[in-house]
């Protein structure tokens, strides 16, 4: 094995543990707002998607940055409607209008 490839598989590794550890840390009022920091990550990771669609020069290349594009778009299409899901949750439901008020107002 590389002294390149064994680097980059340690900061890999230590990437995981270190986001696992943060992760697991964050209380659950703050989860909306990270799920929103987490969309605009998928939206540059879908530029660079589209960067690389750009460089291809073959099949294959043209393949996986079709694939890549795919993947990210759906990203941040989910991640925005879970975002709106959650955040519907604390917005208040109309009181329906009783029967009484009702026939008063006619």
């Amino acid at each position: 094995m590389s002294a390149g490839l064994l680097s980059d598989i340690s900061i890999f590794v230590l990437a995981l543990l270190v986001g696992f550890e943060v992760i697991s840390k964050v209380p659950s009022t703050l989860h909306t707002p990270l799920m929103s920091a987490s969309n605009a990550i998928h939206g540059i990771v879908f530029v660079g998607a589209m960067v690389t669609a750009a460089e291809a020069a073959n099949a294959a290349g043209y393949v996986l940055a079709f694939l890549a594009s795919a993947f990210a778009a759906m990203n941040v299409v989910g991640g925005f409607m879970v975002t709106d899901r959650m955040l519907q949750m604390f917005r208040q439901k109309p009181v329906p209008a009783k029967a009484d008020d009702a026939r008063k107002a006619t």
